[in-house]
């Protein structure tokens, strides 16, 4: 027989596209549609629905952008649809490629009860299924519109990301507004082709089945009246029954499908148009629901479910009653979707706690997997943390964008840096947006990294990113596909059906252990430092709010523990780490809300932290110094405040070829007349810390024009052109021990000044830069006299090696990574740390002299970056950085001070001394919150860990009478497998593994 079988595919794409899917809407009225354009920001429902409309029609323009449209629409179905199934197709004006990225609507009755939501890919309403004829139809759609960000031509910069620059031009043009009688069998001819013809194009061209396809669908266009195919589609379906109905090879691949929105809580919309989001695409859901038996829908991110129940009761309605049927899941078990790569140890927690306690008490469930489909990389310490929650599973998709490697598995155990172990699975259908296509399937069947020995995987289908959720369409398929031969079989399934399935199979799975370091989006570590330093600060600043707070309710019987403030503060900080607000990758308007946020979070919490000093303080004049770290300093200690004492003196000296000499009698800093430090002398080891040549703190400016993703990205040949400013415009002694610089360059000004403190072997480096470049990347360079073959970054709870070198590709690709207040590297002995107060991205690299063979490890501290998407005036204006060279410093040493610049001492006048309320007797233990319990108990919970990456012995005093100790997970609940230590009068002896996260909770004895 002759091969035909291109000229099959081509007439099946035509004919669907000309004559059969136009045919599943054969007859159609107009409505008459009205508009009301809201002023200003959405209003309330019942606002909208009373407005009274104007008259408009298909063809006018609408709009504003940013903007809030209450389009009623009304109508009659004609008596002669009597019997047929009668939809409303409403068009706002959609682009089908755009789902999620453009106007949506939401469709309410005149009583206000939601509808569904309309999108791209989703834009009918059911009136009748039979009709009568006759009735009446009217309905009011709550339109935004949003402008189109992300355009055909990505990347490019638009003023449209923010309403105060967006102006007020018309987005849209209303398209279509009918109503119209579906024809459900030609409905279902197009889902059988679909499937079928998509399919055969991933099936061997050599393939009987391919054949038998192409044979069948050649016979069912045949018979197909191409002039009436609303009278022959149930003939051409007849014929495609044999090939739909032939199962699947016993060994076919399995697919749990689990319906899914991925609704980023911000990104190229504001926090507030993902509150109507989530509305839209719940009310779509919960109907989808009602309609398909077999349909399962997971949801995760707990802010976005108490959004709905706050603002959407009557959405918020639908959906508690489609979880108590099973069948509308709480996902994730965590606030937001947040990035993991730079919330600090206590946020990563919090947001397992948070998210968590929501869905156990609004639904009494609890999650046991985090889902996590588009979040940048993962950091080692998250294995620890999710099993500290009470779960045990770990679901992304991400990973699949990496540039460079290819992962190895698709579900492993993966192991932190405790030597905890989550069981991961990678869906290899590789999208989080999977639609049920055949080359979806396909795809995850053949890439499928574990065959042989495993055979389940993941599909999370339906729109995402920007909201809409599984369509219709979707579960049709997904029917098709449930057991056919050459295509893996699909179930709906729960996530935790899929994960118990998953693991019963492959319970020997392959182990990899470290971060999940993601080969892209790295630049997300650097953009948009405002809305990272507000991250950080609020980190710590609740740190100290909860540690004083505590220590007030359980010592001034007037003192009250704000409990629900400190509650609503955590979730808003967390929010704000959502995996497109904190990396920096959201629009304009989301970063400048995000920047007020943050200042009026200081505010608060800085008033919540001066309350509980001066009521512990008392009354009186004697200076009073309050140390929230976790290690004693100047003499006050960890958790306590006292007078402190003195640590000696710190001088300036000219220097005789230009610049100054800062020397405390520990460390002695030459600053040359260039304002870069040319020599940092560890005096008490007798060791220079500067590499032969070179000198500290240099800037560097790089050109930064990555291939894609602007805010996103830094590509690696950024680094092939550099420019050192080493021109200093004054380098002039300051106060005390110190020494200011001022250069220019480009259309910025940096002011720095470098001090040395008394009895300090830390070199403080107080950074301010006056930002006015465009596609640029500052860095502050420290080649250091170092030879160190890996070097230590701070990560949750505990810290992350990584190598200096670049002998595979893997270490090739992380050339930017991650950490928290500290970079250590280190000989044998003798070391060096780079602490910070603000910031995440960095870079390390070595080289070998060829004057005198030593090594020079360069730490390079990513500043500032000036993308132009999707924020074009991304990070302008003034920044303010605090950093710390550390000489002589090992990783205990790295630990202390990068607790010490984000926590500076508060001074106080007052009458007493405040004993701490916990303190413990070896430094590698660190205590990272002290706090009330949640539940308004009174008990005191403390969390600390081992810090160094050893094992540790440690004591804890109790600044109070303790009834009990109780060994808890994140969310103080006790643990039934942990035997609690021995409480011996007010003190606890502990026993610590490397890394070892413990949560301690003393219910309190009066006396």
């Amino acid at each position: 027989m002759h091969d035909d079988r291109t000229l099959v595919e081509a007439r099946l794409k035509r004919v669907l596209d000309e004559r059969i899917r136009p045919a599943v809407y054969p007859a159609s009225v107009p409505l008459d549609v009205a508009v009301w354009n809201a002023p200003g920001e959405p209003v309330p429902v019942a606002e909208g629905l009373a407005a009274e409309p104007v008259p408009t029609a298909v063809g006018q323009r609408w709009g504003a952008p940013w903007g809030t449209s209450w389009f009623r629409v009304t109508g009659t179905v004609p008596k002669e649809w009597a019997g047929r199934t009668v939809e409303a197709v409403l068009d706002l004006g959609f682009d089908e490629n755009m789902p999620g990225f453009q106007c949506e609507g939401l469709v309410y009755r005149p009583d206000g009860t939601p509808v569904k939501g309309l999108n791209p890919r989703n834009q009918w309403v059911r009136i009748a299924a039979p009709a009568e004829g006759g009735e009446e139809v009217r309905l009011h759609i709550e339109a935004a519109s949003n402008p189109v960000i992300l355009d055909y031509h990505p990347f490019l910069p638009t003023r449209l990301g923010d309403k105060e620059t967006a102006g007020s031009e018309p987005q849209y043009k209303l398209a279509r507004m009918d109503l119209a009688v579906l024809d459900e069998t030609v409905w279902q001819l197009v889902i059988d082709l679909e499937v079928l013809g998509e399919l055969m194009h991933e099936l061997p061209a050599d393939s009987g089945r391919r054949h038998d396809i192409v044979r069948a669908v050649g016979r069912a266009l045949d018979a197909v009246d191409l002039q009436d195919v609303n009278g022959t589609a149930a003939a051409a379906r007849a014929l495609l029954e044999g090939v739909l109905a032939t199962p699947a090879e016993p060994s076919a691949h399995r697919i749990s499908a689990v319906g899914h929105a991925h609704i980023d809580s911000a990104w190229l919309w504001p926090l507030r148009e993902t509150v109507r989001k989530v509305a839209r695409t719940t009310s779509n859901m919960t109907a989808l629901l009602d309609d398909e038996p077999d349909f399962v829908f997971a949801m995760s991110q707990a802010q976005q479910w108490a959004w709905i129940k706050e603002h959407r009761p009557e959405v918020w309605a639908k959906v508690k009653k489609a979880v108590a049927d099973g069948r509308f899941v709480p996902a994730g078990g965590m606030w937001v979707e947040s990035d993991t790569n730079m919330p600090g140890s206590e946020a990563m927690a919090r947001q397992f706690v948070h998210g968590k306690r929501f869905f156990l008490d609004e639904f009494g469930v609890e999650n046991d997997e985090a889902w996590l489909p588009d979040t940048f990389g993962f950091a080692a310490g998250l294995p620890q943390i999710i099993k500290a929650a009470g779960s045990k599973w770990l679901l992304t998709q991400k990973i699949s964008w990496s540039q460079t490697n290819r992962f190895p598995h698709h579900t492993f155990h993966w192991e932190g840096i405790d030597g905890t172990r989550i069981f991961t699975h990678f869906p290899p259908v590789d999208t989080y947006n999977c639609s049920m296509k055949g080359s979806e399937i396909a795809h995850a069947a053949k890439n499928f990294k574990d065959k042989g020995v495993a055979r389940h995987s993941l599909a999370p289908t339906g729109w995402g990113d920007g909201g809409g959720g599984t369509a219709r369409e979707m579960i049709a398929k997904a029917a098709r596909l449930r057991d056919l031969e050459g295509s893996a079989t699909v179930r709906w399934e729960t996530p935790a059906q899929f994960f118990e399935k998953a693991e019963a199979e492959y319970p020997n799975a392959p182990v990899w252990v470290g971060e999940l370091y993601l080969e892209l989006h790295r630049a997300t570590l650097t953009s948009q430092a405002g809305t990272k330093q507000g991250n950080r600060r609020s980190e710590h600043l609740l740190r100290e709010a909860e540690l004083w707070a505590a220590t007030a309710a359980v010592r001034c019987a007037a003192y009250a523990y704000p409990y629900e403030q400190l509650d609503r503060i955590w979730k808003t900080v967390l929010l704000h780490q959502f995996h497109d607000i904190l990396p920096g990758s959201s629009i304009a308007w989301v970063h400048r809300e995000a920047r007020a946020t943050y200042a009026a979070l200081a505010r608060e919490l800085n008033g919540i932290i001066d309350t509980a000093q001066r009521a512990l303080a008392g009354e009186g004049t004697d200076a009073l110094v309050f140390n929230s770290t976790p290690h004693s300093r100047h003499g006050v200690p960890a958790g306590g405040a006292a007078p402190a004492t003195s640590d000696g003196e710190a001088a300036i000296a000219s220097r005789a070829q230009g610049g100054f000499v800062l020397d405390n009698g520990l460390l002695r800093v030459e600053i040359d007349a260039r304002g870069l430090v040319v020599s940092a002398y560890d005096l008490v080891a007798d060791r220079e810390s500067v590499a032969p040549g070179q000198a500290l703190n240099l800037p560097q400016l790089h050109a930064d024009f990555p291939n894609m993703w602007d805010a996103w990205d830094v590509d690696e040949f950024y680094r092939n052109t550099v420019t050192d400013l080493t021109r200093a415009d004054e380098v002039t002694a300051g106060e005390g021990a110190s020494v200011r610089i001022a250069r220019t360059f480009g259309d910025s000004r940096m002011t720095q000044v470098l001090s040395l403190a008394p009895g300090a072997r830390r070199l403080d480096i107080d950074t301010e830069v006056d930002w006015h470049e465009t596609e640029k990347f500052l860095k502050l360079a420290f080649p250091l006299d170092v030879h160190a073959e890996r070097y230590a970054s701070e990560t949750q709870f505990g810290h992350y090696y990584r190598a200096t070198h670049t002998n595979t590709s893997w270490e090739a690709a992380k050339f930017e990574a991650c950490n928290h207040r500290f970079v250590h590297i280190e000989e044998p002995g003798w070391g060096v740390a780079l602490v910070n107060d603000s910031t995440y991205g960095h870079d390390v690299t070595r080289t070998v002299r060829a004057e005198d063979a030593g090594t020079t490890t360069t730490v390079r501290v990513s500043l500032l970056r000036a993308p132009r998407f999707p924020d074009p005036e991304t990070d302008q204006g003034v920044h303010r950085f605090r950093h710390a060279l550390v000489p002589g410093a090992d990783i205990g040493d790295a630990v202390r001070e990068g607790y010490r610049v984000n926590l500076p001492e508060r001074r106080l006048a007052g009458g007493r001394a405040v004993a701490p309320l916990v303190s413990v007797d070896n430094d590698a233990v660190v205590v990272t919150a002290v706090k009330l319990a949640d539940d308004g108990s009174g008990d005191v919970v403390v969390r600390f860990h081992e810090a160094y990456g050893g094992r540790a012995k440690a004591t804890l005093a109790l600044g109070f009478p303790a009834a009990d100790v109780t060994v808890t997970d994140l969310l103080e609940r006790p643990l039934a497998d942990a035997t609690p230590p021995a409480l011996s009068g007010d003190t606890v002896a502990v026993r610590l593994r490397p890394f070892e996260l413990v949560t301690l909770r003393f219910g309190r004895r009066a006396d």
